[in-house]
């Protein structure tokens, strides 16, 4: 894995996949890492939630923090006291799941300033190709200007997860890298990682730098 910062915020539009790389990354961190949480606050998606994956969380003990807007259609929720954790508890390792646009990232930005003030954090865009709202790369910037513009942090970087499920094919990732590497050039920063389901990792781990092979979350 590459070196991560204390805080790393996920954003992408709605079926980027950012909840699934939320679980598995703070799986992944807890092999490394005494103390992990995961922090949702995506009030946009009820579908695919974090919370999904609690018992999981739970036989690992990772903390889940979650906002009671989860869901709702709230513009500007009030967070409740336990997402200040996200700054100011800094013994976690801290995985902030925004939502998947402007109006998700407002809820981020109560915390910004506390986060641009520690200054350890990535805020990675997650991308795929092949979802219909942004199947090209000027679709997708403008989705990440207005995540930007909403939560007042610039992203760092770029997380190339282009799949279509259980139904990817080997093809269908390598197809998608030109894609991820034009929208990290247009947002001046680079390609953290290309993920891949399980299947596919050996078929692809001497073809694409920085694969990250992951599980596909369960819904409950």
């Amino acid at each position: 894995m590459n070196e991560l910062k204390r805080i790393t915020i996920i954003s992408g539009h709605y079926g980027s996949g950012k909840t699934n790389f939320a679980v598995n990354l703070a799986f992944n961190l807890k092999k490394d890492y005494d103390k992990v949480a995961v922090a949702d606050l995506d009030i946009v998606n009820p579908y695919f939630r974090t919370k999904d994956s609690i018992e999981d969380f739970n036989s690992r003990n990772i903390r889940l923090i979650s906002s009671e807007y989860a869901g709702s259609n709230v513009d500007i929720p009030a967070l409740p006291q336990e997402m200040y954790a996200i700054t100011d508890d800094k013994s976690y390792q801290m995985i902030v799941d925004v939502g998947g646009d402007d109006r998700g990232a407002l809820a981020l930005g109560r915390l910004t300033p506390k986060i641009l003030e520690e200054n350890d954090y990535d805020m990675l865009l997650v991308v795929n190709c092949y979802r219909p709202l942004t199947p090209d790369v000027n679709s997708t910037i403008e989705v990440a200007k207005e995540i930007e513009t909403a939560c007042k942090i610039k992203f760092t970087g770029v997380i190339n997860n282009s799949n279509l499920g259980e139904l990817t094919t080997g093809e269908d990732v390598l197809t998608s890298l030109s894609y991820a590497e034009e929208i990290a050039k247009a947002l001046n920063v680079k390609v953290k990682y290309t993920t891949v389901k399980q299947s596919l990792y050996g078929e692809l781990k001497d073809k694409i730098k920085n694969l990250y092979p992951m599980t596909l979350q369960k819904k409950i």
